[in-house]
């Protein structure tokens, strides 16, 4: 071995056990949800028929990204989208086929570093979107509040389960799928106070890199 390979390899080892041992920058997550809740009031209700109406509960999914701040706490950019319709109690709009989405930002903070499981807390605000087809979309300010566990499947991977809180703010006057045809407007809902607030809960995969 000649003399610049015997002190490139010493070199060239301190780098690789450097590059090993470096903790993940970034982290992509993929999640399965059911989501709950979401109240309106009907406008225009028919006598006798009900004058609220609730976003049926169902599937959904999203996506996290993730940038880590330290081991224990990372920054991320949080999407759930869930596409429903209303309940059938509420006759006027019971076809109508509705897809709410949360675009957020926020933190999540890892506690309890045991090998096996970990539990995480995360807060995020943002906005959420409203839309049904042929009608206008309604975008409000909204946070979230989740916690949940982490169980390791390797070195960067991880399966993420979880609970999550969302909370729109809107005014008590707000209006919901609004359309105009031949210059008459309407509107189908209005929001039933201040809020409307949805549970989610999830289960995902988590991939650190």
């Amino acid at each position: 071995m000649s003399l610049s390979a015997r002190l490139l390899f010493p070199v060239l080892l301190c780098v690789a056990g450097l590059a090993q041992a470096a903790p993940p920058q970034f982290e992509a997550t993929a999640f399965g949800a059911y989501r709950l809740g979401g109240e309106f009031d009907v406008d225009n209700a028919p006598v006798g028929a009900p004058d609220s109406a609730d976003l049926e509960e169902g599937g959904g999914w999203g996506v996290g990204l993730a940038l880590y701040r330290d081991p224990d706490a990372f920054y991320e950019f949080l999407y759930s989208r869930q596409a429903t319709g209303i309940d059938r109690n509420a006759p006027v709009v019971g076809s109508m086929d509705v897809t709410t989405e949360y675009y957020h930002l926020g933190g999540t903070l890892s506690f309890d570093p045991q090998p096996a499981l970990r539990s995480w807390l995360s807060l995020t605000v943002g906005v959420t979107r409203f839309s049904a087809d042929g009608y206008s979309a309604e975008s409000e300010f909204s946070a979230s509040l989740g916690g949940g566990v982490r169980v390791p499947l390797g070195e960067r991977v991880a399966l993420t389960l979880g609970l999550r809180g969302y909370l729109t703010f809107v005014d008590t006057d707000t209006r919901f799928f609004c359309s105009s045809i031949d210059g008459q407007g309407g509107c189908l809902l209005n929001s039933t106070g201040s809020t409307i607030f949805q549970a989610e809960a999830s289960a995902g995969l988590a991939v650190r890199f």
